[in-house]
């Protein structure tokens, strides 16, 4: 069975702060992967370029060359022509040196008409790539080799001038990204400050009149409309506070009093007490809700020093008297020290009265044990259990569990001791007993930060 627990609720300002930094920091990687990618494009674009414009220019010049090559040598065989470049080497092959031409170059014998890349590594390890022209006739085949090693070492100088230029163009957009985003971001961290200096206040600074009217200015002047109605309905809020805390706080010391002076009269009857009595610890009961609940609407964290143990003997008394004949026994185990929380006992009573008041409601028969521990209160009863679908909703404001159907209330209980827990920055659990009934663990542990409710 999964328990149900609350835990405060951590502040997101750290978050906020590094979601600002990522935007930063996706600005400049913008700006850095825009001039990569344009500058690694253009490279491979001239790089391609290049290679044809290159290919293109040797091979026509070998071409035009090998047939000036074979017009001056059918001019006079008996000459070897010459060649215009000191790249170039020709070569002449006549019909008797054929067979011998496929046994010394065989690669050269099976080449057909037209120009050919030759690579290869030389004798003494060094690399070679050159371009053979093949011309092919019955009695001659003419032969003109240009060397490519030249234009090899060329093209990897300019390779390495490409890949500087990609570094220096991503260099350069970083720091330009860099600059970009402290820009940009300026006008929006001073917005921030602003907005968070302004929340220190009751009455929030106007934001817009510090900004241009551009982007950043038309969210300060939106900021400032929900400002202002936010500020409307928090002074709403208070107000209304204010009223129902004086409005019902009055006529709950009237009945206060008047019970009071009731249970005075020596001649009042057994059953009439009781019912006083009863009318006592409701008021009590009230005022106690009152004060919870008015800490939660204000976020005020309340003070004081509270004894758990005395609260907890107050909320046995109170329920003592609405067993209405149910074999149940409320018993209180106290630990060596006792143990003082530092909250009005207002808060304390509210969260405790309802972990033990639903305790009492849902067990019919058995006990409902209360053990105090050196920081915690646990709350312990032989009820029906808690249910798959309860515990995962147990603390949701108007859900109702499994066993609720004959019972009186409204769901909001437990939703209020989920809130005063994230106010006063306590921990409550609540898991399935070992055989049977639920335990509810309420924890005061000091060690905790006091944060701020939800």
């Amino acid at each position: 069975m999964p328990a149900t627990e609350v835990a405060p609720v951590r502040p997101v300002r750290s978050r906020r702060r590094r979601y600002r930094r990522r935007l930063r920091s996706r600005i400049i990687l913008s700006f850095v992967l825009l001039g990569l990618g344009l500058t690694t494009l253009f490279a491979f674009l001239t790089q391609e370029a290049r290679d044809r414009v290159e290919n293109t220019l040797v091979e026509d010049l070998m071409n035009r060359n090998i047939d000036e090559y074979a017009r001056r040598y059918y001019v006079d065989p008996a000459v070897n022509p010459a060649v215009p470049l000191e790249q170039i080497r020709a070569r002449v092959i006549k019909r008797d040196r054929f067979e011998e031409l496929r046994r010394d170059q065989p690669d050269w014998y099976e080449l057909g008409d037209g120009i050919h890349n030759l690579s290869g590594i030389d004798d003494d390890g060094t690399p070679f790539m050159y371009k053979l022209a093949v011309r092919k006739t019955p009695d001659e085949w003419f032969f003109l080799a240009y060397d490519m090693s030249e234009t090899m070492r060329g093209a990897t100088q300019f390779q390495r001038a490409i890949f500087g230029s990609v570094v220096l163009v991503s260099l350069l957009s970083l720091l330009i990204g860099w600059w970009s985003a402290a820009r940009v971001m300026s006008p929006v961290s001073a917005l921030a400050n602003r907005l968070r200096s302004s929340g220190d206040t009751s009455t929030p600074e106007a934001l817009a009149p510090h900004f241009p009217d551009d982007e950043v200015g038309q969210l300060a002047s939106a900021l400032d409309d929900y400002a202002f109605r936010l500020t409307e309905v928090v002074q709403r809020d208070r107000e209304f506070n204010a009223d129902v805390s004086h409005e019902l706080r009055t006529p709950l010391a009237v009945i206060k009093g008047a019970v009071e002076l009731l249970l005075t009269r020596p001649e009042l009857d057994d059953k009439t007490r009781t019912r006083l009595l009863r009318i006592q610890r409701a008021e009590q009961q009230c005022t106690d809700l009152i004060s919870a609940l008015l800490l939660l609407s204000r976020n005020e964290r309340g003070h004081g020093a509270t004894d758990v143990g005395r609260v907890v003997e107050q909320l046995f008394d109170a329920h003592r008297g609405q067993l209405a004949g149910k074999p149940l026994v409320l018993r209180l185990e106290c630990g060596v020290q006792p143990l003082v929380v530092d909250a009005p006992e207002a808060a304390v009573t509210v969260a405790l009265g309802n972990l033990v008041g639903n305790a009492i409601k849902y067990t019919l028969e058995g006990e409902v044990v209360v053990r105090l521990g050196e920081h915690t209160v646990e709350v312990a009863d032989s009820g029906p259990g808690l249910s798959a679908e309860d515990a995962a909703r147990l603390f949701e404001r108007g859900y109702r569990g499994t066993h609720a159907e004959h019972s009186q209330g409204g769901g909001i209980g437990l939703s209020i001791v989920r809130r005063l827990c994230a106010l006063y920055g306590w921990q409550v659990r609540v898991v399935p007993g070992a055989v049977r009934g639920v335990v509810a663990t309420l924890s005061f542990r000091p060690d905790r930060p006091s944060l701020p409710a939800a």
